[in-house]
């Protein structure tokens, strides 16, 4: 059993930017990690992708304001989130392999 624990949310300026991180309890080296967000009311979205050999994917709705990435000898992977907006509130959630899923940290980007 795996355990991802996030970190790094909080309230920040539209425009902003902040940096989540997740921490596994074992290796990820072989493994691609994603992060997704939920709001209240929505359905949980997909918004970033890193394989195990070190491609990324984004969202459209993120793409060129967020940046995956990873180290596999601290077994985290980071989210750097620039340009933020308010529609980007939400809990971010940390996955690996999307079969193991951290309990999310909450991002507010509001004036």
């Amino acid at each position: 059993q795996v355990q991802l624990v996030e970190s790094g949310g909080g309230l920040v300026q539209p425009g902003g930017s902040l940096r989540l991180s997740c921490k596994a309890s074992g290796s990820i080296r072989f493994y691609n990690m994603g992060w997704y967000r939920q709001s209240p009311g929505k359905q949980r979205e997909w918004v970033a992708r890193i394989a195990s050999g070190g491609s990324t994917n984004y969202a459209d709705y993120v793409k060129g304001r967020f940046t995956i990435s990873r180290d596999n000898t601290k077994n985290t992977v980071d989210l750097q989130m620039n340009s933020l907006k308010p529609e980007d509130t939400a809990d971010y959630i940390c996955a690996l392999s999307d079969l193991y899923w951290g309990q999310g940290t909450q991002v507010t980007v509001s004036s």
